[in-house]
Formats: C-alpha cells, structure tokens, sequence
C-alpha cells in the first residue's frame, strides 16, 4: 500500500488540477494499492491535519479546470518556525500529521517560498517530491513552470484588447502585468501582445528615456505607444537607494502602484493622455491553455512515476525540452532572475521595443 499526501500552496495559478489528475492516474493504473490524502488550504491543511481520503473520481474531469480543488493558502517561509497565534509549532504539527497518516511521501505543489518549506520538511526526514508552479516562470532549476504560458496568454489578450482603444484616441496605455520580483511574464506578454515598451525589474528604467520613445512614435505618425509594466518595475534611481531606504519610500507612496507613476509622469513631460489598465489577479485564473494542459500532465505523471521508485527528495523540472528530477537543496530559496543580456532581450530590442534603460 502507497500512501501520498497532497496539497497546493501559495497563489493559485492555472494547471494544479491537472498536475494533480497526472500524478493521480499514474499511481491509481500502477499495479500497487494506493491512497492519496488530499491536504486542504496548502501546508495549513498539514499542520491543522484538515485533509480527505481522494477517490479516483475526485481526478477526474478536473484537466480543464483553473485553481485548486485543495484550496490554497499562504504560509510564509519566513515564519514556519515561529508559534502562531495559537501557539502551535508548525513544522512539529506537519511531521505528526504526516506520521499519524502513516504517508509514504508528500507531493507538493508551489512556487519559491513554497518550495523553501518543501526543502525544511526533507531536511526533517520527509519524503518530498515537488512540481513547479507559478504563473512568474522564476523557480530555479526548471525551464519553465506550469501555470506560466497561460498568464501569458491573458496577459496578450489584454494587450490586445488595448490596442484597438489606444489606436482610436490616439493615447499612451500602460497595460500592468503581474511579476513583483521577475519579468518572464511582461517580457513575453509584451512581445507576444506587440508593446513598444516593456519595463521589467531587472532592468531599472530612465523616464526620460520611456517619454524619448513616445516622442519618437509620436514624430513617426504613430498615434499612440503600449507599455507592458511589471508590477516590481523600477527606475533607475530608486534602484539605487538601499532596501531600507526603498521601503522607507514605499511607506509613504501616493501612486496605487508604479504603473500610475510613470503614467503621471509621462503625462508631464509628453503633454500626452495616459491611461493604466490593470488585469491583476485574471492572469491568474480561468482554464489552462493546451500547453499548460499537456506540460502539467507530463510534470505529474513524473512525479507519480517517482513516487513509485521511491525516488525523493526532487522537484519534477523541465530543462532543454525534457522533464527532469531536480534536488530539492538546489531548488530552494533561488530565483530565476531575467538576464537582462539574454538573448530574448537582445531581439526584442533589435525589432525597435525600449526597455527604458
């Protein structure tokens, strides 16, 4: 008898469902019997032992639905050793409940902080294996990540949605695209959606270089410029103040977010009208795009294969177009920060997109 826990942390994202179903219909056609405990609200079903006994019914059909028939949650990394307000020892409370379970491995599905738990929980003698999601692409240790190809599509669509309103009145539109940290998402969405401007965080922008670019469309008969801005964009200057003195900026920040400062501040310098659109938490929800469908699939039939060899200790990635097992020690607690010299920036900026650097 295999016995599996499985849960989902952190922001949910389009293709846990059928990550989840891949991992499923491997152990249920294997030969072995098998019990899958489904752990609800991420690691505070652990900790809490909120979980259910899964049927293989429960696996079924869910391949085109978004979010997670777990629930989700956040439990920062940051705090996993603190006592909560209830006064419980987190990861005492995870151990037991995978114990009393009598759990032959847990499958855990998530992103950085997510994975950083994932790794405290092997290194406390669980047997862990792990699949990448999040809809930013920034694990390290896996080309791509599920959930991601399909924010890019809802993030394209905005952008292309944009452009037949800014064409019409002839306007300046900054179209935000969610990526506190990385810029895979608002690189790509803005290739794919045709911005002539893309601002990521790991290219700090001049404003005077973003309203150069306008001006030049503008001078050109062009009626009208499309921003992709990331959430955590940041200009060159605030790039330059400490950690300390950032948040001390943050603290008393007037603007919603940065999107509407550069869009005031483009409307100083340019004299022209700025409008913000913010897709937000869209981009993270609705079905999973084909791609998605068949790359969390294959991630969870992976894993199911690995659980049944006994192979722990790995998050399922994806490198150089195959599905490998990488260590959970080299995943966690690393990003996969944009090259602002990679090569996908270099053509961007050949076909005539400013970075604003």
């Amino acid at each position: 008898m295999k016995r599996v826990g499985m849960l989902t942390s952190g922001g949910d994202c389009q293709a846990l469902n059928a990550a989840m179903r891949g991992v499923a219909k491997v152990l249920y056609n294997s030969t072995e019997d098998v019990e899958i405990y489904g752990f609800q609200d991420g690691y505070q079903g652990l900790i809490y032992g909120k979980f259910r006994l899964m049927t293989y019914d429960d696996f079924s059909g869910i391949l085109t639905k978004g979010g997670t028939i777990l629930g989700s949650s956040r439990t920062p990394y940051k705090l996993i050793r603190e006592p909560g307000a209830d006064g419980v020892d987190k990861v005492a409370a995870m151990k037991q409940t995978y114990y009393k379970l009598q759990l032959d491995c847990l499958v855990i599905l998530g992103g950085n902080g997510t994975h950083k738990t994932a790794n405290l929980l092997r290194q406390e003698g669980l047997n862990i294996v792990t699949l990448p999601k999040t809809i930013d692409n920034d694990l390290w240790g896996t080309d791509m990540t599920f959930g991601f190809q399909s924010a890019v599509n809802i993030a394209t669509d905005a952008l292309d949605c944009i452009h037949t309103t800014a064409a019409s009145h002839g306007r300046v539109f900054i179209v935000e695209v969610m990526g506190h940290k990385v810029g895979w998402l608002t690189l790509n969405a803005g290739i794919a959606g045709g911005a002539d401007i893309i601002l990521v965080p790991e290219i700090p922008y001049d404003i005077d270089k973003i309203v150069e670019k306008i001006n030049e469309r503008h001078n050109r008969g062009s009626r009208f410029t499309i921003l992709a801005v990331a959430e955590g964009a940041i200009s060159k200057e605030d790039a330059k103040l400490s950690k300390k003195e950032y948040k001390k900026k943050l603290e008393n920040y007037k603007y919603p977010s940065v999107s509407y400062e550069i869009a005031e501040q483009i409307q100083e310098k340019s004299g022209m009208e700025v409008r913000v659109t913010v897709p937000g938490h869209t981009q993270r929800g609705g079905s999973p795009c084909a791609y998605d469908r068949v790359f969390a699939s294959r991630l969870g039939s992976e894993a199911g294969r690995m659980i049944l060899a006994g192979e722990y200790g790995f998050m399922v990635g994806y490198k150089h177009r195959e599905i490998v097992k990488v260590p959970l020690e080299e995943v966690a607690g690393k990003l996969k920060m944009l090259d602002p010299n990679a090569s996908i920036v270099r053509e961007a900026k050949m076909m005539g997109i400013s970075f604003g650097d």
